[in-house]
């Protein structure tokens, strides 16, 4: 694009999200237009551009400017042929079997917190979503803001939390929602436990955010489980709160991006086949996470 070319920044009206007019991601950003965007996506933390048509490179090299593109530590079965950086989230099934991630997004949480550096964003590029007969928009994302969740809470609640690490298992979520093949669990259960602060400072803007959610989060460190669950289901409670919680309904060309370090969502799987629903999943960028 040429520099300096202009493009709306149009705010959700919710505690999170905006949409960004005027921009048509398969055309390279000039560098004054990518910072433009990045502040935007740092402030907001949810952004969607919509009528987006992008061919897998044109994604993955958008991607890219926020960071290296993660590999697939699970469900690599279901990457793009070709781009295997690209994950397949779809209920479209061939010969009988998924050919995507169907009941991905089951419950609230943050992408890949079972990693060390867990990813900056998650992009999803929206190829087909689920449509009823009479229009009605199915498979909706719930965002909400760690963020304004812990500026909400109480000074004492604050001052408690400082220096307290949870502990992190993948396979708690599954064992959670009881979903995914056998196969999948096992895959899960073999990943070992990750510590992280319960309270993470955001890497670019330097702001506090809760980083725990019920499933995943199964302990604090030093801490009797009689009072660490309790405290663990309080934390993940006041995150998904309605206050802050913006509601994604998608369209076909939709390309949303979310920030991990801010963000934690909830994907709706209110449709079955023969609705059929196809994105395109990419996460970048490996972060620290400390307090």
């Amino acid at each position: 694009m040429k520099p300096g070319t202009e493009f709306e920044i149009v705010p959700s009206g919710a505690a999170l999200g905006a949409e960004i007019r005027g921009i048509d991601l398969s055309r390279p950003l000039d560098d004054e237009t990518f910072r433009a965007i990045e502040a935007a996506f740092n402030e907001h933390s949810v952004l969607c551009f919509r009528n987006q048509d992008l061919k897998p490179p044109q994604l993955i090299d958008y991607a890219s400017r926020y960071g290296e593109v993660q590999r697939l530590m699970f469900f690599n079965h279901y990457a793009m042929p070709d781009y295997p950086e690209i994950l397949y989230i779809s209920n479209i099934q061939e010969n009988g079997q998924d050919i995507g991630y169907a009941d991905a997004g089951s419950v609230w949480h943050t992408d890949m917190s079972f990693e060390q550096r867990p990813p900056r964003a998650t992009m999803l590029h929206a190829r087909e979503i689920p449509i009823t007969e009479d229009g009605t928009v199915l498979g909706e994302t719930l965002f909400a803001s760690a963020v304004k969740a812990y500026e909400s809470l109480e000074p004492e609640l604050k001052e408690k939390l400082k220096g307290l690490r949870v502990v992190h298992d993948v396979a708690g979520r599954r064992r959670k929602t009881g979903t995914g093949t056998k196969e999948d669990q096992e895959e899960y259960e073999a990943k070992p436990l990750i510590v992280h602060p319960a309270i993470r400072r955001h890497p670019y803007t330097d702001r506090q955010a809760i980083y725990v959610f019920n499933g995943e989060c199964v302990a604090i460190e030093g801490m009797d489980d009689t009072e660490a669950l309790p405290l663990i289901d309080e934390l993940a409670s006041t995150v998904i709160r309605d206050e802050f919680i913006y509601r994604h309904r998608w369209a076909v060309g939709d390309l949303i991006m979310w920030d991990n370090c801010a963000v934690q969502h909830l994907a709706m799987h209110d449709y079955e086949l023969p609705l059929r629903r196809m994105m395109w999943r990419i996460t970048v960028g490996y972060t620290e996470v400390y307090e």
